[in-house]
């Protein structure tokens, strides 16, 4: 149980962080078993005109994304709509007869690309890189940044069909990359869903939980709410940031014709709260049940072997001890971890700071909210985790 003494320590800790021009403004949330023990803000969401972070700021969750994303393919699961092992040919006819590079050649997949595969993260699909799969996947998303603001913006549908077509950075199924899966997943869901992705999330989990600020973008009355985005200005101090990343319209003012599963969602604390604490409760939410218990249990189940593993700590050197599946870190050896944590933790980051954690075991649900440039999970995250977390 935290005392008044530990609530100053975290106070003075995110404190010195923003004065140390480390992020400009961040908001901290910590459930147990549902139940708020704390919440902390601090900073500005708007340094230009002053305004501070509010505990209704909205965020984009960039990466945090991921983990919905995931939610709602087990959904269609669950529903009999799709099978993990269909190919991905059978919803985007564009990933048939794909290629991978091999050692400078260009070969045949051995076998097709499947569900499974993407919400692992071992299809072969990247963000970017020196090898083919990587130009080529970059190639694609500058086009979809270019086409963002014009009259002939690309779809989901036609994004991801286009991205079938990039070449692979390794046979599926083979070892993990962090890169464009959860995005595929999107469009997933909206070929076997028959709606457009945003609509089906919006019907099926963020109206039933009541996530009444999160989408893929922020209507013109509650555009005053979205926080800036900063930046390291190489002296110290920040600067602003406003440019489009991985086809997200940053200011997010319209609603966009691409749907990034991977990125595309913007929220509040309040509200991703309620989809991790749904997610602790086994589904189940103010008496009804996004998603069955078994289900959330695979939900939270790592997925990778010990091939498909040295991928995944290849990229993440800071992601210790954890495994991966669903598009959320999973911890299975904490002893190996360098931070406190618990076994069978798990949750995900965005690339501007957003965070959060799952503690099953503990009963826990810690976010933190911010917007930084390139930050991920930062020294500030894990500081306040392991504050928090050496008293459970």
């Amino acid at each position: 149980m935290l005392q008044e003494k530990d609530l100053l320590l975290l106070r003075e800790t995110l404190r010195e962080s923003i004065a140390n021009n480390e992020v400009a403004g961040a908001s901290v949330l910590l459930l147990e078993k549902g139940q708020e023990v704390l919440y902390l803000e601090d900073g500005l969401a708007d340094r230009e005109n002053g305004l501070p972070i509010r505990r209704d700021t909205i965020y984009r969750l960039y990466s945090m994304s991921k983990p919905v994303t995931g939610a709602a393919v087990l959904m269609l699961m669950e529903r009999g709509k799709l099978d993990l092992y269909d190919p991905v040919s059978r919803y985007l006819p564009g990933f048939k007869h794909q290629l991978v590079e091999d050692n400078g050649r260009l070969i045949q997949v051995q076998r097709e690309m499947t569900i499974h595969d993407l919400l692992s993260m071992t299809s072969g699909l990247v963000y970017g890189g020196a090898h083919a799969a990587g130009r080529e996947t970059e190639a694609l998303f500058r086009e979809i940044d270019r086409r963002l603001l014009t009259d002939d913006p690309m779809s989901t549908m036609e994004a991801m069909n286009r991205l079938g077509g990039c070449k692979l950075a390794s046979q599926p199924g083979s070892t993990w990359h962090y890169g464009t899966s959860a995005d595929v997943l999107g469009a997933v869901v909206e070929a076997a869903s028959g709606c457009r992705f945003g609509d089906f999330l919006r019907q099926e989990m963020f109206e039933p939980l009541g996530m009444r600020d999160t989408g893929f973008w922020v209507p013109v009355d509650k555009r005053s709410r979205l926080a800036k985005t900063y930046q390291d200005d190489g002296q110290g101090g920040l600067t602003l940031y406003a440019g489009n990343n991985l086809g997200i319209i940053h200011q997010m003012d319209r609603d966009p014709a691409f749907e990034s599963g991977g990125a595309g969602l913007a929220s509040t604390i309040d509200d991703y709260a309620k989809f991790a604490s749904m997610l602790l409760n086994e589904g189940k939410h103010d008496g009804g049940s996004i998603l069955k218990p078994a289900t959330v249990r695979y939900f939270a189940s790592p997925a990778l072997n010990d091939e498909q593993l040295k991928g995944f700590e290849k990229t993440f050197a800071t992601m210790r001890g954890y495994n991966y599946a669903n598009l959320t870190r999973i911890m299975t050896r904490t002893g190996q971890a360098p931070l406190l944590t618990g076994q069978g933790e798990y949750g995900w980051d965005g690339w501007l700071g957003a965070f959060f954690s799952n503690l099953p075991a503990e009963g826990l649900t810690f976010l933190l909210m911010m917007q930084k440039k390139d930050a991920g999970t930062t020294r500030l995250t894990r500081k306040l985790r392991n504050i928090i977390l050496s008293h459970y």
